[in-house]
């Protein structure tokens, strides 16, 4: 029997699918920047990734506004409960068709691995990428600010192993909103709000 739950809110959803759309924008301007294909042109990439950059920016003020204003931080909090549990049907259990050890609900909407997935992403990841990025579009300025001894090479490197890390995120992302009780229900749940359970 199917049962149906109510998991993301209004706005929960519209910051999931705008994030989605800039960071995916990013990757695409980004690698162009880094030299990887040619589609818009050197300037004109460079220009629409510090534009999408500052709107994702605006999109995260936003969000970080919404999460500790509506309690919703809350969910964002590792634990290890169950860890090894949901590990383990990630591993092999999903393969066997076994059921899910975890049922979202809206007061429990991620389970331990994707808590310490989005922990380390908006404690590691994001900052690495927002740091140097930031470093890359003040460039002008490091002499001003006592960083002249500063490499950008090594700054641009770091900012593109930290796309990178965000590319196989997204990649491995969008192979686990498969994993639900059926193919779509995960993403139709980011959709609806609804997330449908076994």
């Amino acid at each position: 029997m199917t049962d149906r739950v109510y998991v993301f809110k209004a706005f929960e959803r519209f910051w999931h699918w705008s994030q989605a759309g800039l960071i995916i924008f990013l990757l695409f301007t980004g690698f162009e920047i880094h030299g990887t294909y040619r589609a818009l042109g050197f300037e004109r990439a460079v220009s629409y990734h510090a534009i999408a950059a500052w709107s994702l920016v605006g999109l995260w003020i936003f969000a970080i506004f919404w999460h500790l204003t509506t309690g919703e931080w809350r969910h964002y909090i590792p634990t290890l409960d169950k860890i090894t549990v949901i590990a383990k049907y990630y591993s092999s259990g999903i393969f066997r068709h076994e059921p899910h050890p975890f049922r979202p609900t809206l007061q429990n909407k991620h389970n331990p691995l994707q808590r310490l997935t989005y922990l380390l992403i908006l404690t590691l990841l994001s900052p690495l990428l927002w740091i140097t990025g930031w470093l890359m579009f003040f460039y002008a300025g490091w002499p001003a600010w006592g960083l002249g001894w500063l490499q950008l090479q090594w700054i641009a490197t770091a900012h593109t192993i930290g796309a990178f890390l965000m590319l196989a995120f997204l990649i491995s992302h969008l192979y686990l909103a498969t994993t639900g009780h059926r193919i779509t229900s995960q993403v139709k749940a980011m959709v609806t709000g609804w997330e449908e359970v076994a």
